[in-house]
């Protein structure tokens, strides 16, 4: 071949490795098939436009991991921030204390994605995670809202949600319009259980109990701590911070039914 032929072979393989995008030669990662679950947390560290300090419930992180991580499933974390989320020391009870230093959690929860970087598609279900920040910031961003949908009605995927997790659902709607709790039943952390003669409590702009009969749901709870959940079709629901690990146990039978259909 002529060396100047031959010279312009390589400059023209030259520019199109450079210009071709960079994902085509990307490897994928090794577990890009793993069946995923996307836990949406809350970014904000204070109550609604006060001082007064919020966070997630490291507990409900943690014993749902372990549920999901024990089936076999792979879990990610969104926030409407992206980045770090707050933990007060306060809501991370003694039996979890110790996973601080869990690196494959916290550095999810150190690191979380921004709505804008989640692919719905990879995704079987959704695991709204409670703690006194829940209301706020979650149930009204719209991205995470169609996160949420394309999983439910485009996947046929689960929608749950833990505690004041329950926040983060209350305005997702169904393609043709209608409330995703209408006709469900529905749980989460009620409004009579709060201090509702407390400072943050007069922060929340609404109430779980309250607005999810207005989305036409069916709310129901138990006066106790004790773990109460609901599975309405592909909607589960936990009361309370000792149903995290149940809600995830019910995500995974429900999933696994569907996977037998």
């Amino acid at each position: 071949m002529h060396p100047l032929r031959s010279l312009r072979s390589l400059l023209t393989l030259l520019f199109l490795l450079i210009a071709w995008p960079a994902s085509t030669f990307a490897s994928p990662p090794a577990d890009a098939g793993q069946n995923r679950i996307l836990f949406i947390l809350a970014s904000s560290k204070v109550h609604g436009t006060s001082t007064l300090p919020a966070s997630i419930s490291f507990g409900e992180v943690v014993h749902a991991w372990d549920t999901f991580h024990a089936a076999g499933y792979a879990v990610d974390f969104v926030s409407p921030d992206g980045g770090d989320v707050p933990i007060l020391d306060t809501y991370v009870s003694e039996d979890v204390a110790s996973r601080l230093a869990d690196d494959r959690i916290m550095r999810g929860l150190r690191n979380t994605a921004t709505p804008s970087q989640i692919d719905p598609a990879r995704y079987r279900a959704v695991y709204y995670v409670g703690g006194s920040n829940a209301m706020y910031g979650v149930a009204e961003n719209p991205t995470l809202q169609r996160i949420a949908m394309h999983v439910y009605e485009r996947n046929g995927g689960v929608v749950s949600a833990v505690c004041h997790g329950t926040a983060g659902m209350v305005n997702l709607t169904l393609s043709g319009g209608r409330s995703l709790l209408a006709g469900k039943r529905i749980t989460g952390y009620p409004e009579e259980h709060e201090e509702q003669d407390a400072a943050y409590f007069r922060q929340f702009p609404f109430l779980i109990r309250q607005t999810v009969v207005s989305r036409g749901g069916t709310f129901r709870a138990i006066d106790s701590n004790a773990p109460y959940i609901e599975v309405d079709g592909r909607v589960v629901t936990g009361q309370n911070y000792a149903s995290a690990a149940p809600v995830a146990e019910a995500v995974v039978r429900v999933l696994g039914d569907i996977t037998r259909k």
